[in-house]
């Protein structure tokens, strides 16, 4: 990480920054042997696979994707990775290293950024990653900008454009969780909170990637992929308007959390399970049962026409709109 002046007027910030990126390297696990130089150096080096690299970044800003009243840094930390890795399993990849570039408010001390890290650290210890670099500066807001590289065989990168009509929509999981869990954690809802309850705050707080559960779609025969972050509906337009596609989903079949509302899953977002077009979701659905204990739902079917159609109970038909969570709204 990058050395700069950053703390000497800082009264809440009780160690100087080399004091703090060493505090830092200890917390993070010892580099793989494919990592050169991690943590420490102006860049990290790292010894190339055999594969062809998957890159994604994503930031969570304090005020638009967090509350630090809310949340604690732990979590927070967990959660900002998992998000970057989310898109990696999306694309059908294994994560190989990470990279955080980290904005520090004067409302923060040193106790918090090494929780924070030891988010982290959970969340690569979980995906087998290593966090080998970033930068860490200052600001009004906190921001966690986390870039991970990815690794797939060549060729074998699963894009959104791979739909075809006719294929079958499948979904990892159970959908519409976290937005329950945010009126829960946000105490918009006043209610006792059960085994439901409980868990639905658990996937707002600290979701997990599903990096195996995506590997194992993909041999199973996946054509397309993405990761359900803005909502069902909002990202299944998505995955369809790169296919030149459409879809016609079943209610009845979409796997609601049990805290959660049809409107949770559909438009709630920050659920991070996996949505994909395949053209028989049977041997896959095994897999991951076996493996995981992890339910994969088929929901719907690619079509031709293009939009999105909701088919309710009823047996009637509505166009489905692709809202979802906007930053910018």
């Amino acid at each position: 990480m990058q050395r700069l002046d950053l703390y000497g007027t800082d009264k809440t910030m009780d160690i100087t920054e080399p004091e703090l990126l060493a505090a830092i390297r200890k917390v993070l696990s010892g580099a793989g042997p494919e990592v050169r130089v991690g943590v420490g150096d102006d860049a990290a080096v790292v010894a190339p696979g055999s594969g062809e690299l998957v890159l994604t970044t994503d930031v969570m800003v304090e005020g638009t994707h967090f509350r630090r009243g809310l949340t604690t840094a732990r979590d927070l930390g967990s959660k900002a990775m998992n998000v970057s890795l989310s898109d990696i399993a999306a694309m059908a990849a294994s994560p190989r290293y990470a990279l955080c570039a980290l904005t520090l408010s004067d409302r923060v001390d040193a106790a918090w950024v090494m929780e924070l890290f030891g988010g982290m650290r959970e969340a690569c210890d979980e995906h087998a990653l290593w966090l080998v670099g970033g930068n860490l500066t200052r600001g009004s807001d906190i921001s966690i900008a986390i870039t991970v590289v990815g690794e797939v065989a060549p060729g074998r990168a699963l894009l959104r454009s791979g739909a075809r009509p006719g294929d079958e929509i499948v979904v990892t999981g159970s959908l519409g969780g976290a937005a329950a869990g945010r009126r829960l954690v946000e105490g918009t809802e006043h209610r006792g909170l059960g085994a439901a309850e409980r868990d639905a705050v658990q996937r707002f707080m600290r979701p997990t990637a599903r990096i195996g559960e995506a590997a194992v779609m993909a041999r199973g025969g996946a054509r397309s992929m993405i990761d359900v972050s803005d909502g069902l509906a909002l990202d299944l337009s998505r995955l369809c308007e790169a296919g030149g596609v459409g879809a016609r989903i079943d209610a009845e079949r979409v796997p609601i959390h049990e805290a959660a509302t049809l409107e949770d899953a559909l438009d709630g977002g920050e659920d991070y399970e996996v949505l994909a077009a395949i053209s028989d979701g049977s041997e896959a659905s095994a897999e991951m049962r076996r493996t995981f204990g992890v339910e994969l739902s088929p929901i719907g079917v690619i079509t031709e026409d293009l939009g999105l159609v909701l088919v309710d109970p009823a047996g009637s038909e509505r166009p489905l709109d692709p809202a979802g969570w906007d930053p910018f709204a």
